[in-house]
């Protein structure tokens, strides 16, 4: 059973695409073909989001027949090759195609470049984080892709955790001030990281006594000092405009985290394409 906010997601996605009627199919393949489409990866990289490939076809057609060629979170260089299969009615698998493919290409895009970062620091012990940098209304979907990448999901939303941002400093006075209110008014106990943009930010965020410093966009000189500063007092996340290729140059720095808004809101879809066949 997927999760109902995914059935919901796919709901979504087959209305938008399909409306009332697959015409193009409707028109040229007759009721009750049956066939059989064959997944293929066309690059290398990572294919996650079999689950919810699968569920779309089974919508459409509830007797179709899944199956996964390749292991899901797995490398694959060696390209191309045919990942999944599916078998089914033959309409239904042609007005599934294209949502089937979205999900999966967008989902194997966020893995791939998330398994890259996680490499490229496998030796450091610095967890690689996503943040709420999501396509709206996919957040559970893109998330999921990224610990499938070997990354950490950093929040879900607004709700989990405190993390006092530039606009709520300001509107607190500072940053002191923003987190002795967050660390005084936190409801159960959440988790509190404030964010800094300065080294005078990280002193005074310190001396309020926040438990976990957000540090945006500071060059990796800055980065080093704040790591001096810290003294191991609080955990230290390296956050703003960091690429995939530049996070091992930041985790040697010193910080605990590498937080990347481009896993989630600029990975490029992996190429994947479904030829059917008839059976």
């Amino acid at each position: 059973m997927l999760d109902p906010a995914i059935e919901e997601i796919i709901s979504r996605a087959l209305k938008e695409d399909v409306g009332l009627r697959d015409v193009t199919t409707e028109a040229v393949v007759e009721r009750g073909r049956k066939a059989m489409g064959r997944i293929e990866q066309r690059e290398p990289g990572m294919v996650y989001g079999y689950e919810v490939a699968a569920a779309v076809f089974s919508r459409l057609d509830p007797a179709s027949a899944w199956r996964s060629v390749e292991p899901e979170g797995s490398w694959r260089k060696d390209v191309p090759a045919v990942v999944a299969e599916v078998a089914g009615d033959a309409r239904a698998l042609l007005t599934a195609e294209r949502v089937a493919l979205n999900f999966l290409q967008r989902l194997s895009g966020i893995a791939t470049v998330t398994a890259g970062c996680v490499y490229a620091l496998r030796d450091t012990g610095v967890q690689v984080l996503d943040t709420r940098k999501t396509t709206p209304g996919l957040r559970l979907l893109e998330k999921r892709a990224v610990a499938a990448g070997g990354g950490h999901n950093h929040r879900q939303g607004l709700y989990d955790a405190i993390l006092v941002k530039d606009n709520h400093i300001r509107l607190a006075g500072g940053v002191g001030e923003a987190t002795r209110r967050a660390l005084g008014a936190r409801p159960g106990g959440l988790p509190v990281e404030v964010e800094c943009r300065t080294l005078e930010d990280v002193e005074e965020g310190l001396a309020a006594g926040a438990e976990r410093l957000l540090l945006d966009n500071m060059t990796t000189q800055e980065l080093r000092r704040a790591v001096e500063l810290n003294r191991g007092r609080a955990s230290l996340e390296a956050s703003g405009g960091i690429t995939p290729g530049a996070v091992r140059e930041v985790a040697a720095t010193g910080v605990q985290f590498i937080s990347l808004g481009a896993l989630t809101h600029s990975a490029p879809a992996l190429d994947l394409s479904m030829k059917l066949e008839a059976v």
